[in-house]
């Protein structure tokens, strides 16, 4: 029975975010959208490094091993995004393209760990008791919705279709169910698991909301545009902040 919970909850994750992406997709122009996501993805990714993983991080870890594998996150992740525009340009893609195309793969990555991870703490939590499960479970959706919304902006504003980001998001969201069933058969290896992936997560965070989202923020300069950004940017961290308290 514990194991069906697991999966039923990681399965139910991974349904929710593609039930909000739905809603942006079909009740909003997502193309005029997007730029303003890209707004809201900044500010959950950098409230989920500063408020959730690095706090998380602090505590299983001394502070000095946490900090150094928040970096080993953030070169990491350097060296991905080297690797992928190398990888464009030798297909000749326009360097502006290619740069978004680069950032949405990233986010792909980092969300899939970060979603393995999830699963791994729902996988924990439905260990200890059915209801533990239940609760952890309520706090992941609920900090899970707002990112998922941010990054699937990413996606389009990368290149991607609706309906291609919609899938994206949804299969990325289903390795939670690997880190739950993973857990579930290996869970004496789950704390070392957590102790390691949680901090470079949060570097890879980051890095993506500082070196490549935020960055690309500038390109419009208009009062009002930069004002919706900057309360999408709060909005989006102050969402993070609110699901600490579940």
């Amino acid at each position: 029975m514990v194991l069906l919970y697991i999966i039923a909850a990681t399965t139910i994750v991974g349904l929710v975010s593609l039930a909000g992406a739905m809603f942006l997709a079909f009740r909003v122009d997502v193309k005029k959208a997007t730029f303003y996501l890209i707004s809201l993805a900044s500010g959950t990714l950098l409230g989920g490094a500063f408020l959730h993983l690095i706090p998380e991080s602090l505590e299983i870890l001394e502070p000095r091993p946490a900090f150094i594998l928040i970096s080993v996150g953030i070169f990491i992740f350097f060296i991905m995004e080297k690797f992928l525009i190398w990888r464009h340009c030798h297909h000749h893609q326009h360097m502006e393209d290619h740069k978004r195309s680069t950032t949405a793969h990233m986010i792909l990555v980092g969300d899939s760990v970060h979603n393995i991870i999830d699963g791994v703490i729902i996988g924990s939590a439905f260990l200890v008791s059915p209801s533990f499960g239940i609760s952890i479970t309520l706090a992941i959706i609920l900090h899970e919705i707002p990112q998922e919304l941010g990054d699937f902006g990413v996606l389009v504003h990368g290149g991607y279709s609706v309906q291609k980001a919609l899938v994206a998001n949804f299969l990325i969201s289903l390795t939670a169910l690997a880190g739950g069933v993973i857990t579930y058969f290996f869970v004496g290896f789950a704390p070392q698991i957590q102790s390691f992936i949680i901090p470079i997560v949060a570097g890879g965070f980051l890095y993506i909301a500082l070196a490549d989202l935020i960055p690309q923020l500038h390109e419009f300069t208009a009062l009002r545009q930069t004002l919706r950004q900057i309360v999408l940017l709060v909005c989006g961290f102050s969402l993070m902040f609110l699901t600490l308290h579940h």
